[in-house]
């Protein structure tokens, strides 16, 4: 593999800090009653991150007829346990699994080259969505859920085809330093996570 040019090094620094630059804190304080606030939420921290990582990873992990599977992964199990959340479902230490949920995926874009199956790639995706779906439920009271919810979901589809340009620019343009990219924005990723996990 040859080494990235000074140009390409920069690239990789600018997309993964892109990426990155949400990662202050693992959850702001908001409400969780209306539409606006849904749309927003999303945009915090480790859902931020978690989501941009999906349309990226599904973009280099995924054949290409396939690319789509990893963000329809994540809404579907997202939607599922966000209303088992709203039921009361909870798990165990939930903030300390978000924020490594985003170590995950930074993992996952750094093992790309190693061709991991897609059903397991996509069950770790369904997996962390999971987690970040009854974070949303459980924060929203039952009568304020559906705007909520119709908010995050929204703004979640966005956050996963911004990804998935990403990834298709980066596979576009600089596909010879393709793997210095994904290997600099999912250690960037996964250091973000663990940043997270530990200012808990």
């Amino acid at each position: 593999m040859r080494f990235p040019s000074q140009t390409s090094l920069r690239t990789c620094v600018l997309i993964s800090l892109l990426a990155t630059m949400g990662a202050a804190q693992a959850h702001t304080g908001h409400g969780t009653t209306s539409l606006f606030e849904g749309l927003v939420h999303p945009l915090g921290s480790d859902h931020l991150l978690a989501m941009l990582a999906v349309g990226l990873w599904s973009v280099s992990a995924l054949p290409a007829g396939k690319v789509w599977w990893g963000p329809m992964a994540f809404m579907a199990a997202l939607m599922v346990s966000a209303a088992l959340g709203v039921m009361g479902m909870t798990v165990p230490f939930l903030e300390l699994l978000l924020a490594l949920s985003v170590a995950m995926f930074g993992l996952l874009l750094v093992m790309v080259r190693m061709h991991m199956p897609a059903a397991l790639g996509l069950g770790l995706v369904a997996l962390a969505a999971s987690l970040h779906g009854i974070a949303h439920g459980a924060e929203t009271p039952a009568n304020g859920f559906a705007a909520y919810a119709i908010g995050f979901l929204a703004t979640t589809a966005v956050l996963h085809v911004s990804g998935v340009a990403i990834g298709l620019l980066v596979r576009s343009y600089l596909a010879r330093q393709a793997p210095w990219v994904l290997i600099g924005t999912g250690s960037l990723l996964s250091g973000a996570g663990i940043y997270l996990a530990a200012a808990l």
